[in-house]
């Protein structure tokens, strides 16, 4: 696993005999929103996982789902998280399905190459037919406000299954 430079350790929400610490990255973005320093509208909230709005999202609902520990790909994910990362992934793919009325989702994970947080992260963005994206041309929107922001998050979440 590789971890960014300047890492500190920090106590671990995990239970059931896994590590007491795990390491974070101190100038990542995303290693700040799981510790909560940063604030974000969570959508997932996990032992191994979180899932919050993007802030530039392509279509309003568009998730991220980080791995608590600091891993930079997908190459650097401990063998024990992949399991854990495709379900949440899948389980928020049905929340925006479920909670949103989106037809389906486009999930998809960058690793290095157009990769903008290097803190392994898989988006997840909810689809309708005629939405108007094409390919892999991302366009982004905003959302109108903090309310309606924290009122995504909550509908996703709402709808989301809980972990088997």
């Amino acid at each position: 696993m590789r971890i960014a430079p300047a890492v500190a350790p920090r106590r671990d929400v995990r239970d059931g005999g896994h590590a007491a610490w795990q390491p974070v990255a101190m100038d990542c973005v995303f290693c700040s929103i799981v510790a909560a320093d940063l604030p974000s509208d969570l959508v997932l909230d996990e032992p191994d996982f979180v899932g919050f709005l993007d802030r530039r999202p392509v279509f309003k609902g568009h998730v991220l789902l980080v791995p608590r520990v600091h891993v930079d790909t997908l190459l650097d994910l401990p063998d024990d998280l992949h399991a854990g990362l495709l379900g949440a992934a899948r389980r928020l793919a049905a929340a925006a399905v479920a909670g949103l009325g989106a037809q389906g989702t486009f999930v998809a994970m960058n690793n290095v190459v157009s990769q903008s947080v290097p803190h392994l992260h898989v988006h997840v963005v909810p689809r309708t037919r005629g939405d108007g994206l094409r390919g892999f041309f991302w366009p982004r929107t905003t959302y109108a406000s903090e309310e309606e922001s924290a009122a995504y998050a909550a509908r996703l979440a709402a709808a989301l299954e809980p972990a088997a």
